[in-house]
């Protein structure tokens, strides 16, 4: 599983990696762990394609899955989260399943994956916070499920 998102849904990613791989035996990665190659593909190659490079190398295939944390789920005419959207793509073309946890119907993210869960808000201007915040309830529930879980939690 590849696991991907920006700004504060990247930090997400890391803990999401590390809960998958000890919690449930889950080979996940997110590229946002690897600070060296994303600046340098950023640099060489652009923002846009950071994610959907990576995966190509990491050879992304249609027994992988995708899993997106994003607040908006990127947005083309926006040119908002490109990059997650580039990465979609790359995963429909490898028949790859696309997951995501977002703060928006709206977005790509939810109009393009497969199993999307879309955070509910009343009050629009706490998106940002809410989306993030409920990112880490869901991959708990997630990695603490009696269907995935192989290890239990010290507490």
């Amino acid at each position: 599983m590849f696991i991907l998102g920006v700004g504060g849904s990247a930090g997400n990613c890391g803990h999401a990696v590390n809960d998958f791989r000890k919690l449930c035996n889950i080979e996940a990665y997110a590229p946002t762990d690897n600070v060296s190659e994303l600046t340098a593909r950023a640099n060489d190659e652009g923002w846009n394609t950071i994610f959907s490079a990576w995966l190509k190398v990491s050879r992304l295939a249609a027994d992988d899955a995708l899993l997106v944390f994003s607040v908006g789920g990127g947005n083309e005419l926006r040119q908002v989260s490109v990059n997650l959207i580039e990465a979609i793509k790359v995963a429909k073309e490898q028949s790859a399943r696309v997951f995501a946890v977002v703060g928006r119907s709206d977005g790509y993210a939810a109009q393009h994956g497969d199993r999307v869960v879309v955070i509910p808000m009343t009050d629009e201007t706490l998106t940002t916070p809410i989306s993030e915040a409920f990112q880490a309830v869901v991959w708990h529930c997630l990695v603490s499920h009696p269907d995935l879980q192989v290890k239990a939690t010290k507490w």
